[in-house]
């Protein structure tokens, strides 16, 4: 669905981490809860300069900027958060070359994912809400080499020796867009369960700036972890922070209850929460996370306050289309 650029501009939502840190993952489930034809889901990646042959020639990593259309990267989304289309390149990662570009026309809400969105300040400024994801190192590079060598015709030893060649770069573009976010998401494995489904990682949400959260603490009735969720306060880079960890091991029960307060506070109806929330993909199993489904729900909730900043949490039905009216 297009949005009536006469109304309202598309709420914006940049989704930052490095290769393989659950980018999209993530963004799938939002994109169900929120209807898939109310969101347009972009990756600022499909901006490189140089296809997988030329950058081995120009010796350049994908995460340096100048690996990449920086400028029309930041055109592009200063027209969309202003609710006008783009044309917008298309990068084919199973072929490590260039597709026709593609027309795209934003929807209510525009979710953008990539490596280098929160670079400038320019591109930052056009969000309303900027995530960024940052997973144990070993947990990443784990994703990464399971990810490329089943998806995209790598061997294991050419996904680690390109984790080598990146790391420099990770390092000096990557990570330090991280205190540029509003929330932080971190899934890492419990030391007592390494080696174990990735249904069972730990998430830490560190949440900073002025953005309205669910208020566990109604449903949560020990806060110090123990059930499963820990409630906490401190700082990070500088500024005060609310921290929500959700353990592996939280049980069945306590996780749908959790779930299903937000569904309520946001009156969502009509999903199916074990088919549209925390899926992820195995090797080819899908499987069910309840760490990344309350995750995923977190950033619906930040998505549909910033769409009607006004509304009061569990006062009434938010209007969005395809949930309850």
């Amino acid at each position: 669905m297009e949005l009536d650029v006469s109304t309202k501009r598309p709420v914006m939502l940049g989704v930052v981490g490095d290769s393989a840190t659950g980018k999209t993952t993530l963004t799938q489930g939002i994109e169900q809860l929120l209807g898939p034809e109310r969101v347009t889901v972009i990756c600022v990646d499909d901006y490189h300069k140089y296809n997988r042959q030329q950058r081995k020639v120009v010796d350049l990593t994908p995460l340096h900027p100048d690996c990449n259309y920086m400028d029309i990267m930041e055109q592009h989304l200063k027209l969309l958060k202003e609710g006008k289309p783009i044309l917008k390149p298309v990068y084919n990662h199973s072929r490590g070359d260039f597709d026709p570009p593609v027309y795209i026309q934003p929807a209510e809400y525009v979710i953008i994912d990539g490596l280098l969105a929160y670079y400038t300040k320019e591109m930052r400024d056009v969000f309303d809400i900027r995530l960024f994801l940052d997973p144990s190192e070993d947990l990443r590079r784990r994703w990464k080499i399971t990810r490329d060598t089943t998806k995209r015709g790598y061997t294991e030893e050419a996904v680690l020796a390109d984790l080598d060649k990146r790391e420099p770069d990770s390092q000096e573009f990557i990570r330090p867009q991280r205190a540029f976010a509003d929330t932080i998401v971190r899934f890492y494995p419990d030391p007592n369960n390494e080696g174990g489904s990735d249904s069972f990682l730990n998430v830490k949400l560190t949440m900073t700036g002025n953005l309205q959260h669910p208020d566990f603490s109604k449903v949560v009735t020990r806060p110090d972890g123990s059930g499963g969720v820990r409630l906490s306060m401190g700082r990070e880079s500088g500024k005060v922070a609310e921290f929500v960890d959700i353990f592996g091991f939280i049980t069945e029960e306590k996780a749908l209850k959790l779930e299903r307060y937000i569904i309520d506070e946001l009156h969502l109806t009509g999903h199916n929460l074990e088919e549209e929330l925390g899926q992820y993909t195995a090797g080819l199993v899908t499987r069910r996370s309840h760490p990344l489904a309350l995750t995923q729900l977190f950033l619906v909730y930040h998505l549909l306050r910033a769409r009607n900043p006004g509304a009061k949490p569990g006062s009434g039905p938010l209007p969005v289309g395809g949930f309850a009216r």
